[in-house]
């Protein structure tokens, strides 16, 4: 952090958000001083009831203050009374790439009754199949205002109806953990190093049987009685 002038005075300065219409303004010295920070949102009036937390991260650039997303979340208060008395739910838990941003997310479905573990189980595998297509062809902002407007969750929603009507589908979190690019693993680099051209393979010698054996000492036997006769 830079040392600021003697006399020097905080003011609010205007951040933009592409997920709220709300107004943010932070106070601080400069605006550089607030590049890095992380703000929270409550935007459960901008949502009419559902009561999401947004947490973003604030960027400075040219002394302009914009914002990237960090994560999506339900309140915990929410998913208590979403759950009722006679219904099954089914949380995961799972990995995904966007095209920029590596993903966790974490669904939340309800059924309207009981149901057995194998449409728990079919729910599950259907959900995670469907928003990890979904994300892939999709950046992470264009996957947090699908969220907020709730377009992912009517399109996870129909696909789900064929096993089984929910009364709930929702996505409890969302976080970004950070680039997708991929890295080489470095088992496969060193593989690559130790390819090289086929060795010509070396030529065996004959193996000698016992009778090529015999028939030598043979020779040699005769050969010496006739130096001796000589």
């Amino acid at each position: 952090m830079k040392k600021q002038k003697k006399g020097a005075k905080k003011k609010f300065f205007p951040v933009e958000t592409q997920f709220t219409s709300a107004k943010v303004n932070l106070y601080a010295y400069a605006p550089e001083d607030l590049n890095g920070n992380v703000i929270r949102l409550d935007l459960t009036k901008a949502l009419r009831g559902k009561s999401f937390e947004l947490r973003l991260k604030v960027n400075e650039k040219n002394g302009s203050l914009t914002t990237s997303p960090l994560s999506l979340q339900l309140f915990q208060g929410y998913v208590k009374r979403a759950v009722r008395k006679g219904t099954d739910y089914v949380e995961d838990s799972f990995e995904t790439q966007s095209k920029d941003n590596l993903l966790r997310i974490k669904p939340l479905l309800i059924t309207r009754k009981r149901v057995s573990r194998n449409v728990l189980r079919a729910l599950r595998e259907l959900t995670q199949k469907t928003i990890s297509a979904h994300c892939q062809i999709r950046d992470s902002k264009e996957i947090f205002d699908e969220i907020i407007t709730n377009k992912l969750q009517k399109i996870l929603s129909i696909k789900l109806k064929k096993i089984y009507p929910l009364a709930l589908c929702e996505i409890r979190a969302i976080h970004i953990l950070g680039d997708n690019q991929k890295k080489m693993p470095e088992v496969h680099k060193k593989e690559e190093e130790k390819i090289e051209e086929p060795k010509k393979a070396k030529s065996k010698k004959p193996v000698k049987s016992k009778d090529d054996k015999e028939d030598k000492d043979k020779e040699d036997k005769e050969i010496s009685q006739d130096s001796e006769e000589q």
